[in-house]
């Protein structure tokens, strides 16, 4: 009898149109802060020959010399950057490292490899489903376009408007029948969300023989992809119950030295700044490589010790990124807290995202909900049900009902033939 690592269906098979992360090929062109974007873009535009050149950082696929086309839905120039750089194209919000969202300047002469097959479906229902490199939570779903340094990204359309589900053809009808429910395109991303894990052959998602099995796991995906969106697409920001709110005890300084960890007293230490209470499993949260409030902090100092238009930042420590660090800190609480788990609704009394000022409220009462028992956290999902193959549906009967294999054209971007798209130098491009 096969194990359920060899039958169990790929995340590359349910949703299988994926796209390589973007290639930014300069670090200046993504910042933390847009304002920052703006100077750089200034001083690029006023150094004139070598020195435009060199803090252009060209490469092989990109230099002051090249044209490009516009990237889809932004309004940019597409002539040769040394002789018009147009006019300052105004940043656009991205996901540039999980759990990590910062700024872009969406020129497609500014960036190596910008992959238009995803600006051309990025609008308000989209939602991307970025592999993480966690073992914990392999996937993180974002509205924002992943731009940095991400995973493997898979949108859940394949046409703007949410007019085309990217997932195998008949898998929605056979989940039906199966669950003798209605199954939508968000409901299989949830799922994956909830059920997704390592496997030898790349990322597994289980899917459950019967109905109990995929209401439990579907409920648990939907918490995540309301925690993991964070208040996008006009849902309510995520949030913790009283008592558990990370607050502001003293001011982050105007240029922190340094970031650490008291875990006796979970307290996140920013130089002489103080949050509170912050769990130790959100310290330890890793993706994308280390831990992810490490790496968010290193983002937003790393101008310090960059060269040419990389060195241009902030010089002190603005107020929203400490508002951006609560939202995080309540998030990966979320993600990680058991007792958390279940207060990501509406029944929670707080907000993440209030003012340091609030600080005096932090002592409420504690109104966390029980969380599922057979959960280490919202994030942590254990589906014990699915241990065996009879538990679940397999690739044989996926094979069996014509879902797999999937058609070569369904792991293609989609035509979208409905508008046109300035090429370089102007010209129009026919898609």
């Amino acid at each position: 009898m096969r194990a359920v690592s060899d039958d169990a269906p790929l995340l590359d098979d349910l949703l299988p149109w994926s796209v390589a992360p973007l290639r930014l090929g300069r670090t200046w062109v993504l910042a933390p802060d847009a304002r920052t974007l703006r100077d750089r873009w200034t001083a690029l535009t006023a150094a004139e020959g070598r020195q435009r050149e060199e803090l252009f950082v060209p490469t092989r696929a990109r230099s002051p010399r090249s044209g490009a086309a516009a990237l889809p839905g932004q309004r940019g120039a597409t002539g040769r950057f040394a002789q018009a750089p147009g006019a300052f194209p105004e940043p656009v919000r991205v996901l540039a490292e999980p759990f990590d969202a910062q700024w872009l300047l969406p020129d497609h002469r500014l960036i190596d490899a910008a992959r238009p097959e995803l600006w051309r479906v990025w609008d308000e229902q989209q939602v991307f489903l970025v592999e993480s490199g966690a073992a914990g939570v392999p996937l993180v779903a974002t509205s924002l376009l992943p731009a940095g340094r991400t995973g493997r990204i898979r949108p859940l359309h394949r046409r703007p408007g949410g007019a085309e589900p990217n997932l195998a053809p008949g898998l929605l009808d056979l989940l039906g029948e199966r669950y003798r429910c209605w199954v939508t395109p968000e409901d299989v991303l949830s799922w994956a969300l909830a059920a997704a894990r390592p496997g030898p052959r790349g990322l597994e998602v289980p899917l459950p023989a019967d109905a109990a099995g995929w209401r439990a796991g579907l409920e648990r995906g939907h918490r995540l992809l309301r925690v993991q969106l964070a208040g996008a697409r006009g849902g309510e920001p995520p949030k913790l119950p009283g008592g558990r709110r990370p607050y502001v005890r003293a001011a982050v300084p105007e240029r922190p030295g340094e970031l650490s960890y008291d875990a006796e007293a979970a307290e996140l230490r920013l130089g002489t700044g103080v949050v509170s209470p912050v769990p130790a499993q959100v310290w330890e949260f890793e993706a994308g490589g280390g831990r992810v409030l490490e790496r968010w902090f290193a983002a937003r100092t790393a101008h310090r010790d960059g060269a040419g238009l990389a060195a241009l930042g902030p010089t002190r420590w603005p107020q929203e990124w400490t508002s951006e660090l609560l939202g995080l800190i309540t998030t990966l609480a979320l993600l990680t807290d058991p007792a958390a788990a279940g207060a990501t609704g509406a029944t929670a009394d707080v907000d993440a995202d209030a003012d340091a000022s609030d600080a005096s409220d932090a002592d409420g009462a504690d109104g966390a909900d029980g969380a599922d028992g057979d959960a280490d956290g919202v994030g942590h999902t254990r589906l014990a049900h699915l241990t065996h193959p009879s538990d679940h549906i397999g690739v044989a009967e996926l094979r069996a009902a014509g879902v797999l294999p999937v058609p070569a054209a369904a792991r293609r971007p989609a035509s979208v033939l409905d508008h046109q798209e300035e090429g370089p130098g102007g010209q129009f491009a026919l898609l």
